[in-house]
C-alpha cells in the first residue's frame, strides 16, 4: 500500500486504512492530515493497542476521540509515549528519523590504451587504481579487508568473461606497496586466456580502523600487520596450498598429534581447550633414533641421565600403528635435554632405547 502526507508516522497510518474505509491515503495540506487522520481507530496507533479495552469502555475508539482525552490523565495513565506518537503523526511534534547509512562503495574501471598480451605488463595500470584505492581508504578511515582485481577481455561474438583475481588479507590494510607487491605475485602466475583490454579494482570488504599511532618503544620482532603481510605474501607467491599451519589432532601419539593445514581454515578446538601434559620438546624428530646402550644407559655422544619419571603412552590400536612407550627427560653432560623413550615391546634384559625430540 502506498500513501503520502506531511509527516512520516501519519503516511504510514493512512496506509495501514483498509480501501473499504474511504478514506483519503493521499494529502498534502497539514489540514487535510487532520481530517484524514481523525477518522481513523485509535488502535491502528501501536502505542494505543495495550489500552484498546479501556478506550472502548469509555466510549473513545477513534484518533479524534483519542486527542479529545485529557493530556495529563492519558500521560498518567498511558505513559508519555503514546502523546509522543500522537503528537509526531499530526505534526504537532518533531518526528526523529535514523538517517540510512550508505556502505562505502569502491568500484574503479581503467580501459587500457591497447590490448595487453601479459598479465605482468598490466601491473602499471593497476598501480593507477591502486593510488585511487589507497586514497579512498584513507580519506573514510577505512582499511580493506578483501578486494577483487578483475581482468576484462574482449567483448562481442568472441567474448571472453573475465579473469577475477580475488585477494583477501589476514588483518585490514591500506598500505600501497603491499597492495602493489600482493598484485605481482598473484599477476605472476596467471595464464590468460585473451588480451586485456580493461582493469577493474573493487573493494569488496573495509573494516574502520583507528588512525596509526607511532609506538615510543618498537615491538622487538616486528608487529603482528608485519607477520601477516609476510604470510598473504607468501601465500601470493607459493599457493595456498603451500604455505600450511599446524593444528592438534586428539592422539596421544607424538608422529600423529598434529596435522597441517591452510592458514584460512577453521580447524575445531577442544571445548575446555588443550589438556595439560608433560613437557614437550621444541623439535620433534621425524622418525625416533636408535640409541646405544653403555651400562644399562642410552647414550647420545654422552650417557643420559634420566631427569623425569617415566609418562606411559599407549594408544594406535585402532588403526594398526600401536604404540606402547614410556617418555623420559634425558640429560646429557653437558647439560642438553633431550625427549627419550624405552620400548615396552622389548625384554626388560635388551630394552630399546629411542631419542625422539630435541629441547629448546
Amino acid at each position: 500500500r502506498l500513501s503520502a502526507a506531511p509527516t512520516g508516522r501519519g503516511a504510514w497510518l493512512l496506509a495501514r486504512t483498509s480501501a473499504r474505509s474511504r478514506i483519503r491515503r493521499r494529502v498534502a495540506a497539514p489540514a487535510s492530515l487532520v481530517r484524514a487522520l481523525d477518522r481513523l481507530p485509535c488502535v491502528l496507533l501501536p502505542d494505543a493497542r495495550p489500552y484498546a479495552g479501556w478506550f472502548d469502555g469509555l466510549g473513545c475508539r477513534t484518533l479524534a476521540d483519542l486527542r479529545g482525552l485529557p493530556r495529563a490523565g492519558l500521560q498518567r495513565r498511558c505513559g508519555p509515549a503514546l502523546l509522543a506518537a500522537l503528537d509526531r503523526a499530526y505534526g504537532d511534534a518533531i518526528e526523529p528519523l535514523a538517517w540510512m547509512a550508505v556502505p562505502p562503495v569502491f568500484d574503479v574501471r581503467l580501459e587500457l590504451p591497447e590490448r595487453v598480451e601479459y598479465a605482468e605488463a598490466v601491473l602499471f595500470a593497476a598501480r593507477r587504481l591502486v593510488v585511487q584505492l589507497c586514497g579512498w581508504l584513507a580519506a573514510r578511515q577505512l582499511s580493506l579487508a578483501a578486494m577483487t582485481f578483475d581482468l576484462e577481455h574482449e567483448r562481442g561474438r568472441q567474448a571472453v568473461p573475465p579473469t577475477p583475481l580475488e585477494l583477501a588479507f589476514a588483518a585490514p590494510v591500506r598500505d600501497e606497496a603491499h597492495f602493489m607487491r600482493l598484485l605481482g605475485e598473484r599477476l605472476a602466475r596467471v595464464e590468460l586466456p585473451a588480451a586485456v583490454i580493461a582493469v577493474r579494482l573493487k573493494a569488496t570488504r573495509v573494516e574502520s580502523v583507528a588512525p596509526p599511532a607511532d609506538d615510543l618503544f618498537p615491538e622487538p620482532g616486528g608487529t603482528k600487520e608485519t607477520r601477516a603481510r609476510l604470510l598473504e605474501l607468501l601465500v601470493a607467491r607459493l599457493g595456498a596450498d603451500n604455505v600450511l599451519r599446524a593444528a592438534p589432532v586428539a592422539d596421544y601419539r607424538p608422529e600423529a598429534a598434529n596435522r597441517w593445514l591452510p592458514l584460512d581454515a577453521q580447524a575445531g578446538k577442544p571445548a575446555g581447550g588443550l589438556p595439560a601434559a608433560p613437557p614437550r620438546p621444541a623439535w620433534l624428530l621425524a622418525e625416533p633414533l636408535p640409541l646405544l646402550m653403555r651400562g644399562e644407559r642410552p647414550v647420545f655422544h654422552t650417557p643420559l641421565r634420566m631427569m623425569s619419571s617415566p609418562e606411559r603412552i599407549e594408544a594406535g590400536w585402532f588403526d594398526g600403528q600401536f604404540a606402547a612407550r614410556d617418555y623420559h627427560v634425558a640429560q646429557d653432560e653437558a647439560g642438553a635435554c633431550y625427549w627419550v623413550f624405552r620400548e615396552r615391546a622389548g625384554s626388560e634384559a635388551e630394552p630399546h632405547w629411542f631419542l625422539h625430540g630435541l629441547f629448546g
